[in-house]
């Protein structure tokens, strides 16, 4: 298969890229800057939040191949702190990477899986697209953006026999932690006295949490999978059992949980 993954330079594009082209599939994947490639795979550099950039990369991929078999929306950033505290251009940039670089990518790979009538669209939401998360507003909001998107997506597809797959991921431990910009400031500290130790508690847990190599292996059998399921939450235990409270605790009840959990 021809597999298009954005993001590919670390984390979970990494881990995604080489074990997809071990088994086999001709891999394109996106990144912003150089960096040590995986002996097979071939590299775009491509910047999601770039239209041009994008149809580029694709067409690209298209001239070559003849088609595109998956398209995995991968590319993500995370900014952290109170909402209030936010920059509008940070917020900008989380809901511009996160959200339309993954409606940017799907728009342009959808004229060619539908000439065809098939094909596979993987997107990567989170945890946090299901459950907002204190002090990461923004990015649970660019998640919960891919998870209204993609349930209108998945119908309007369905007719052309492409299969619209959401991942929730929970903690991993990826430079996702590292590279995610906070908002730690005096002030903002100041006037959300929980602020540092809630994100130290989420920091611990992403740093403790699964090996991107589960998340790979699930992409690999969704990729050769003919009838996967819609949904798939890659998490802990304690994870998944928050994402089944939410539905069924009331809203008051689970919200004193969350701030519980999470220091606030």
């Amino acid at each position: 298969m021809v597999i298009f993954i954005t993001g590919i330079s670390s984390g979970f594009g990494a881990e995604i890229a080489k074990l997809l082209n071990q088994k086999g599939h001709t891999i394109y994947g996106t990144v912003r800057r150089e960096v040590e490639k995986i002996v097979g795979v071939n590299y775009l550099m491509v910047d999601v939040r770039d239209n041009n950039s994008i149809t580029e990369a694709i067409d690209f991929v298209i001239k070559k191949e003849g088609k595109i078999d998956v398209l995995i929306n991968n590319a993500g950033i995370g900014i952290g702190g109170p909402i209030e505290f936010s920059s509008l251009e940070d917020i900008d940039n989380q809901m511009d990477t996160n959200f339309m670089g993954c409606v940017r990518c799907t728009k342009a790979v959808l004229p060619y899986m539908r000439e065809i009538n098939c094909g596979k669209i993987i997107c990567l939401s989170s945890i946090g697209g299901l459950i907002g998360l204190p002090y990461q507003g923004f990015y649970s909001a660019s998640k919960f953006a891919i998870e209204g998107f993609c349930q209108a997506l998945r119908l309007e597809c369905s007719q052309f026999n492409i299969k619209v797959v959401v991942i929730n991921p929970g903690d991993f431990s990826t430079h996702f932690t590292q590279n995610r910009k906070s908002q730690l400031s005096e002030d903002a500290s100041t006037a959300y006295p929980s602020l540092k130790a809630s994100m130290k508690s989420i920091e611990n847990d992403e740093n403790g949490g699964l090996k991107p190599l589960k998340l790979a292996k699930v992409i690999a059998k969704i990729v050769e999978k003919r009838e996967p399921k819609y949904r798939y939450i890659i998490a802990s235990p304690l994870q998944k059992l928050a994402v089944v409270a939410k539905r069924i605790l009331p809203p008051r009840l689970f919200s004193w949980i969350l701030k519980m959990y999470y220091k606030v």
